[in-house]
């Protein structure tokens, strides 16, 4: 994944301001304390955290990776998926977008984007050195964007690469690039049917640690604008990469925009297909009339 320029401003990943963690940050800590720290925050006017954190001698727990698997449709192998990645990447974006110097509020962000490249396969015995930090903070039709960078490593090697775009809405720029996901895109083969049930949110909360409360239950998700709990992108992201994972090439990039929220319990269609590497893949309502997520699969 070709690393863009960072905004203007802002200093290159390899000149911020390095961090090295005893240990992963706890998720619903940092929840709270961004619920605690939202207001005053200076949202666009402000400027990005200037620091990486790393996290260096992760080893993996086998037993969740294993339930991770079970609520995704991965098949447990020696060799890790690459949404796990984002997984054990995702506890340090979120001490990042939690702190006082991030300038958005954190509950009001929506992931709206999400780019891996997988470098080459990596197996679960591999120690791994975990790192991530904010950039690229862009206008967008329905406010600005900003992306939260992870990065795997084994010893010197980068294994694998994940960018989450987060919205933080507000005053848009009419001028602004639209969004991925549009109907013309998405291909009408049918893959698979899923029927998710009501508690799909809590359970992947569960295994993958984000527990965001719109994904927890229907007065949580009622109260932050959603009629009832939503289903977690990143798991539509795993389990449309999991149904097409015997046809994943060893190296690959995948690109993946979150356009309509699923609504818990609800009924979805895996539409596409991945031909000698490459592929484009979409989640949508049972009838195909609403886009919940679009996804290109090409070599790397």
């Amino acid at each position: 994944m070709g690393a863009p320029p960072p905004a203007a401003g802002r200093p290159a990943a390899t000149d911020l301001d390095v961090r090295l963690l005893a240990s992963a940050p706890s998720v619903a800590r940092s929840f709270v304390t961004g619920l605690a720290t939202s207001a005053g925050r200076p949202g666009a006017r402000g400027s990005l955290p200037d620091r990486r954190l790393v996290l260096t001698g992760v080893a993996q727990d086998v037993r969740r990776l294993a339930d991770y698997g079970e609520v995704t449709g991965s098949v447990l192998s020696d060799r890790l998926p690459a949404t796990w990645l984002h997984v054990l990447t995702f506890p340090l974006q979120v001490a990042l977008m939690a702190g006082r110097d991030f300038p958005f509020p954190m509950m009001g962000l929506v992931h709206v984007a999400n780019t891996m490249t997988l470098h080459r396969p990596v197996t679960v015995g591999e120690e791994l050195t975990l790192s991530s930090w904010a950039e690229r903070l862009a206008p967008h039709r329905k406010g600005h964007t900003v992306d939260l960078v992870g990065e795997a490593r084994v010893d010197d090697e980068v294994v694998w690469e994940g960018r989450s775009t987060y919205l933080a809405r507000g005053k848009g720029d009419g001028t602004a690039p639209p969004p991925g996901g549009r109907e013309d895109d998405i291909p009408r083969t049918e893959l698979a049917t899923w029927r998710l049930p009501a508690d799909l949110g809590r359970r992947y909360a569960r295994v993958a640690g984000d527990a965001n409360p719109i994904h927890l239950g229907a007065l949580p998700a009622k109260a932050l604008g959603f009629p009832r709990a939503i289903a977690h992108g990143m798991w539509t992201h795993a389990r449309a990469l999991a149904a097409v994972e015997p046809r994943l090439p060893e190296r690959y990039v995948v690109d993946a925009q979150f356009v309509k929220a699923i609504l818990l319990p609800s009924t979805v269609v895996l539409r596409g297909g991945v031909r000698d590497g490459s592929g484009a893949l979409a989640v949508t309502s049972r009838d195909g009339s609403r886009i919940h997520l679009s996804m290109q699969v090409r070599s790397g």
